[in-house]
């Protein structure tokens, strides 16, 4: 696990290599254990390294037997040693023993279908000194970050966006397309970031620059896409389960790859104790397990995780925040995400990030489970609703229309019972964007949206509706996974990553394992979600490995009492950061719908916690990344010192 960046250009390069130094030392948290650099008259390739496998021969950048390519990598393929017998057949001749080397070989050997060849984690970049030739890619689910910029003449990558930021020809510009869809999901799916220029290679994609001929251009080619629904014929749901919990053992197996010490974030849910449960099995040792919770005991699932730690047997470790450390970190937080942060839960997962990192450089983790099987409510929720909004379609669209009117205004129902009945088809039109994504995505909803910003953007939904549409023949909640597959998932690894890479940590996902997830769509609807049973066939598959109160325990989805935090007077300087007027916000929102949304919070006629996180995250980015403001967060949130000695970007 690394930090990789560098550029190349049409012209010879006349920069001093204290650019790519630059580049490199503003990610030199996810490798601190080494640095490397490359260079010649059309490229500057850098390197830090967060030494996992082979950590004396492993030295980035790493070139071929003739020098001719040179590779910069982050993250790990696990299948590498089945791939070398073959490349050492055909000649190829290995210095090292570290995968590094299996991917330059397989490139020399296969071209760009070696991508097709490997099973696990990368985002990685060879350029070809001869050819001018740059060829990039990005593993098949997104769980490694890649980032560039293309001029058209300049053209250059980096797994954090700080980090290309630190070129001189790089300057950071708010991509005003991109909020509705931040203010609906929380964070932008597909190529785009926050930065105008500033893009993503998507997951499961490569990306090819010549710089030979006389017109330089990108081509960017997808080698991977999860397979539509198939099920396999015949199988009943003993004989998945069991399928199902082999292919977990051996994908978990393959993670336990290491030549230092590595643990597992244990949450006391199914999935994360599974993985644990299975670590410990197969490591042949004490195997250590990591938790967080919050102060506020109702929010916190450190107790359930004691219980998996007691019954597997593993060494376990808890750590505990309250309200002070869980806003004290956000801006440098922030900072590490590049973007504004998506769900409250990035700020515990960086500090149990930090407890393992006291004590192991691997982690091990139960992430994508639920969005393979099926794990949460709002899937069986709409399920629900789609089935009776079929039926109540019969009713004549008056009536309809009078009793959505009545829900808004009937003294015979109470608030919360108006609320719920809101969330139903009762009180939504039968459309995707209304019953799905209106109901249980979006925090700003358009219509919302339209009274707030001052200027539009792209619409909401434009990147969730192609995914979802794309599988029309498949089942609903086949599409429902889908999309979120390739969106959703791809926004929480990413959290995953430079949350736990902010630590030096390294994070691994076995449920996410490419041949999973293929098998995973062949697994019937009924054994995902069986009546109220979510996850049903994982829970059968892993049933023997752990206690039943841990298998059927009801999923919390890592609650943060962040509601109730901003119901405090604590909150005043949460709310003067948000409001002020020489803030990054008030360039861009109309600031009374901001100070009606915080009244109606704090006086308890609306729970607005979610869009009022929306708000502070993107206020505190852009003052960190483009106004220069970040001095005006004092009393502990980070001032110009602070900035500068942690290389803040921007501004």
């Amino acid at each position: 696990m690394c930090g990789i960046a560098g550029y190349v250009s049409v012209t010879p390069i006349s920069d001093p290599d204290s650019v790519i130094k630059r580049m490199t030392s503003a990610i030199a948290h996810r490798g601190p254990d080494d640095a490397g650099f490359y260079s010649d008259a059309h490229a500057r390739i850098g390197h830090r390294r967060l030494s996992i496998i082979d950590i004396a021969g492993g030295h980035q950048p790493m070139t071929n037997e003739d020098s001719s390519l040179c590779i910069t990598y982050n993250g790990e393929i696990f299948n590498h040693t089945q791939i070398r017998p073959r490349l050492e057949q055909a000649g190829h001749q290995y210095r090292t023993r570290c995968d590094t080397e299996t991917i330059l070989h397989a490139y020399e050997e296969f071209g760009p279908a070696c991508v097709n060849r490997f099973r696990g984690m990368f985002a990685f970049a060879i350029w070809n000194a001869v050819d001018k030739r740059l060829f990039c890619a990005r593993d098949r689910l997104g769980k490694k970050p890649f980032y560039y910029v293309w001029t058209g003449n300049l053209f250059a990558f980096a797994s954090e966006i700080k980090a290309l930021l630190e070129h001189p020809a790089i300057s950071p510009e708010l991509e005003q397309d991109v909020l509705p869809e931040y203010l609906a999901f929380g964070y932008v799916s597909q190529e785009r970031t926050f930065f105008r220029g500033i893009n993503k290679l998507p997951p499961g994609h490569t990306l090819t620059l010549d710089l030979s001929g006389p017109r330089p251009a990108l081509e960017i080619a997808k080698y991977w896409d999860i397979p539509a629904s198939a099920p396999y014929p015949g199988l009943d749901a003993e004989e998945l389960a069991r399928d199902l919990r082999q292919r977990l053992e051996e994908s978990v197996g393959l993670r336990l790859m290491s030549d230092v010490p590595l643990g597992v974030f244990l949450s006391g849910g199914v999935d994360s104790s599974a993985v644990a449960a299975m670590t410990k099995r197969l490591a042949g040792g004490p195997v250590k397990t990591f938790s967080v919770g919050y102060t506020e005991e109702r929010y916190s699932e450190l107790s359930h995780a004691a219980r998996a730690a007691s019954a597997i047997g593993t060494d376990h470790y808890e750590t505990r925040l309250s309200r002070e450390d869980f806003f004290e970190a956000l801006p440098r937080l922030i900072w590490h995400e590049d973007e504004p942060i998506a769900w409250p839960s990035s700020v515990p997962l960086y500090f149990v990030s930090k407890l393992a990192a006291k004590h192991v450089k691997v982690v091990l983790t139960g992430e994508g489970s639920d969005e393979l099987f099926g794990g949460y409510e709002r899937y069986r929720w709409h399920l629900f609703n789609s089935r009776a909004a079929s039926r109540y379609i019969r009713v004549p669209g008056a009536l309809r229309r009078s009793i959505q009117l009545g829900l808004e205004t009937s003294s015979l129902l109470t608030a919360d019972a108006r609320r719920k009945l809101r969330h139903t088809f009762v009180g939504r039109e039968d459309t995707v964007q209304s019953l799905l994504l209106d109901n249980f995505y979006a925090a700003f909803s358009p219509g919302e949206q339209a009274s707030l910003l001052k200027q539009t953007g792209a619409p909401a939904y434009a990147n969730y509706l192609p995914f979802f549409d794309n599988r029309a023949s498949d089942s609903l909640l086949s599409r429902m996974l889908y999309a979120d597959q390739k969106t959703y998932l791809v926004e929480l690894l990413m959290k995953q990553d430079q949350m736990s890479m902010a630590c030096s940590l390294e994070s691994r996902v076995p449920f996410l394992d490419h041949t999973l997830v293929e098998f995973a769509t062949t697994i019937p609807d009924r054994l995902k979600i069986r009546g109220k049973i979510q996850k049903y066939i994982l829970k059968r598959a892993v049933e023997d490995l752990l206690p039943a109160e841990i298998v059927h325990r009801k999923k919390l989805g890592f609650p943060t009492p962040l509601r109730q935090w901003l119901l405090q007077p604590e909150s005043d300087r949460l709310y003067q950061a948000l409001t002020a007027k020489s803030g990054f916000l008030s360039g861009i929102v109309h600031s009374k719908s901001v100070d009606d949304l915080i009244f109606r919070h704090r006086s308890g006629i609306e729970d607005a916690t979610d869009r009022l996180w929306r708000l502070l995250n993107l206020q505190l980015w852009g003052d960190l990344f483009l106004t220069g403001g970040s001095g005006r967060y004092r009393d502990g949130w980070p001032d110009s010192s602070y900035r500068q000695s942690a290389s803040f970007a921007g501004g």
